[in-house]
């Protein structure tokens, strides 16, 4: 079951479970398109795969399997 993170991991921006803008890793590393086409250059910068577009969950599903309210921020050029 995909976990539907709330926002971009790099720039925080909002992720709704109907967003057309959410693009995910395999591993559901999960950022909006713009970074993924500008700052990432479609490469997930924590496992190194390639993205898809995240799917939508449909809304008579969510009460049942209600997206995740987990945020990972992770901005890619921040420095440790």
């Amino acid at each position: 079951m995909l976990e539907i993170r709330p926002t971009c991991e790099n720039c925080n921006k909002s992720l709704p479970f109907d967003s057309n803008e959410a693009m995910i890793c395999t591993f559901e590393c999960t950022f909006c398109k713009d970074c993924v086409d500008t700052v990432l250059n479609h490469i997930c910068p924590n496992c190194g795969g390639g993205f898809e577009k995240r799917p939508i969950r449909p809304a008579h599903l969510l009460d049942k399997y209600p997206p995740s309210t987990k945020i990972v921020y992770k901005p890619v050029n921040a420095k440790e």
